[in-house]
């Protein structure tokens, strides 16, 4: 087996996780200590991996190592969110002009659904990933081989690119007391059909609109639930969600169950505005729940990596791991072109 291709990976990993202030084919170039890009493009449009293996290798790394920091400590929390990228040009896989939020505007961008595990007061990591692509593009042929996209992949929502990845970190072994999300993934049937048929907790954010059914044959949504449930300051508990760039959140908060055993409502409200925020929980049966622990995983719910402005730094060492693990991506290099694995089913 040829060493040049791990050497020369180890070296644009290094370039990907530095602070050079722009990445291109020349200056990934210079700083890897190459006189021309060719090695490195060579690298990315050539190389063969086994993607998903190697892959596998560094997220157990990753979660070994933040389980160690925690020694047992909090709660081990599964965060799925998405962000976007913005990209210049037509021809990077799956760009699409959109709304991504760290543009702020319309512009043309990437959106891909990650996964990280966060242990409370040890850290978190990105331990997972797939790119959204639009349906548009998968079912126009010449603009789909364009892209360099396999010719059978499926289109995918964000909410079973989030079942891709968590089945993929539940065949490694890692254990997640809670699953937590936003709107997106709590409107998504499959994926919370898909987490309680697995006995995993979840906590995801649904939208006032959500219907849950609170007693037989009579459902409410969410706004309706609390309006009628949780009148007056009795039902209320205040508590803090965590230290923001201002110190301590405080919020009121409240929970209510749903007709079926394993199910509830918790509902935070802002003290000043009084505007409220949902989420829906499954809590398995013969686990232990209390609203103290619910508080602690909604913390997670945002990935704090993608949080606070560390967007680009947390997807640029993201990069390097998806290079090492054999998913390169081109950072600006010409000619370079990503790799795509399959979907799961």
């Amino acid at each position: 087996m040829r060493v040049e291709p791990w050497l020369q990976a180890g070296k644009y990993a290094a370039v990907l996780m530095s602070q050079i202030p722009r990445r291109n084919g020349w200056t990934i170039a210079e700083h890897a200590g190459d006189r021309t890009p060719d090695r490195t493009q060579r690298l990315l449009n050539r190389a063969v991996w086994d993607t998903f293996a190697a892959m596998a290798v560094v997220r157990r790394f990753a979660v070994a190592g933040l389980d160690q920091a925690a020694r047992r400590r909090g709660p081990a929390v599964g965060a799925v969110d998405e962000t976007g990228q913005v990209k210049q040009g037509e021809h990077t896989a799956g760009v699409k002009r959109h709304y991504p939020g760290c543009a702020g505007k319309v512009a043309n961008g990437i959106t891909t659904v990650h996964l990280a595990y966060v242990r409370e007061g040890a850290g978190h990591a990105l331990i997972g990933a797939r790119q959204w692509i639009p349906a548009e593009y998968l079912s126009d042929p010449v603009k789909s081989a364009g892209m360099g996209l396999p010719p059978d992949l499926a289109f995918r929502t964000k909410g079973q690119l989030a079942i891709d990845v968590l089945t993929e970190a539940f065949a490694d072994g890692i254990r997640l007391d809670f699953v937590c999300g936003d709107e997106v993934y709590g409107s998504c049937t499959q994926l919370r059909a898909f987490l309680e048929a697995r006995g995993q907790a979840y906590m995801l954010r649904v939208p006032s609109n959500f219907h849950l059914t609170v007693a037989r044959g009579i459902k409410l949504t969410c706004k309706q639930a609390a309006a009628r449930l949780l009148a007056g300051d009795r039902h209320w508990e205040i508590r803090s969600a965590g230290k923001g760039a201002k110190g301590a959140r405080w919020y009121a908060w409240s929970w209510t169950a749903a007709v079926s055993p394993r199910h509830y409502l918790l509902i935070r409200r802002h003290l000043t505005t009084g505007e409220l925020a949902y989420c829906y929980c499954h809590v398995p049966l013969g686990q232990v729940l209390s609203l103290s622990r619910l508080i602690r995983a909604v913390r997670s719910t945002a990935i704090p990596c993608l949080a606070d402005g560390r967007v680009k730094d947390a997807i640029r060492r993201f990069r390097a791991v998806q290079v090492v693990a054999g998913q390169p991506a081109s950072a600006g290099m010409p000619r370079s072109r990503p790799r795509w694995g399959r979907a799961a089913s």
